[in-house]
């Protein structure tokens, strides 16, 4: 076992250069991974840090693997990446047939309905990751949060420099909501069906006198609707989707509010 993580670290980052294999390095970083000793992405005092050398390692991962055939009561699998086990003793509820794959972690009284995981994803304590909603690879999901069905949590492997989504604490993500490239939900912030963000969507609030555009980062306790403005191109003109910013979670608002008494607030019933 390596324990000095400076060691694991520098032996997954020469195996990756060099295109070669050093298969304990790489066994245990995604053995640590598993367990949530180490991040694919993780918050310090200046943001959102990407932690290259762990992708590298997943990568790796794949390269090491072989193809092999898992069996779980009548279900049959064929994969390179083994399901995780020990739920029981990581305080977990997983409700078939829903899968999270080894290499992802999830905290105690995580809940996952008939869902997906991906390897390098990260899950708060208490999130709920309800019925076909899918979380990507290495995005990291706060602690608290529902991502209600049919949510797609977008995830990145390469480029290793590229951020993954990240959902921060106690947010609400509603039905068929779709996050990509990388956008940053920030906490408390509260998404409406439907609501489709990209590294590049406007984010408009238009909650005061003025316009204001945020792109790849939805503000803390900001609660989004879907929304569209018009764009011309040399066709014509025509609408652009886009978020718009009605109103903000307010302190007196529950952390545990439903999706309809965060909009009835702010005069949007849906």
């Amino acid at each position: 076992m390596i324990a000095n993580a400076e060691e694991l670290r520098a032996r997954v980052e020469a195996a990756y250069s060099a295109g070669e294999m050093d298969a304990e390095a790489v066994e245990e970083t995604i053995r640590r991974l598993d367990r949530g000793q180490v991040r694919s992405a993780e918050k310090g005092p200046d943001g959102w840090t990407v932690n290259e050398w762990v992708k590298k390692a997943i990568l790796l991962y794949f390269r090491l693997r072989s193809m092999e055939t898992v069996e779980v009561g009548p279900f049959e699998y064929r994969d390179k990446i083994p399901l995780k086990h020990d739920l029981e003793a990581s305080g977990v509820r997983v409700v078939p047939p829903a899968v999270a794959r080894y290499g992802s972690f999830l905290s105690p009284d995580v809940i996952m309905m008939p869902s997906y995981v991906n390897i390098g994803a990260w899950i708060g304590a208490g999130t709920m990751v309800d019925t076909w909603a899918t979380v990507g690879s290495c995005a990291q999901v706060g602690a608290r949060v529902h991502l209600a069905g049919g949510v797609g949590i977008g995830g990145v492997l390469e480029p290793v420099q590229a951020r993954p989504v990240i959902v921060e604490d106690d947010c609400f993500i509603s039905s068929r909501c779709i996050v990509t490239e990388g956008v940053v939900v920030g906490e408390r912030a509260v998404l409406g069906a439907n609501v489709v963000l990209t590294g590049s969507t406007p984010i408009i609030d238009v909650t005061g006198s003025e316009a204001v555009e945020h792109r790849g980062t939805v503000p803390p306790g900001a609660v989004v609707v879907p929304g569209s403005r018009t764009r011309r191109f040399p066709a014509g003109e025509f609408q652009v989707a886009t978020g718009l910013i009605v109103g903000w979670r307010s302190e007196r608002t529950d952390r545990k509010v439903s999706l309809n008494d965060a909009l009835r607030e702010h005069g949007i019933a849906t």
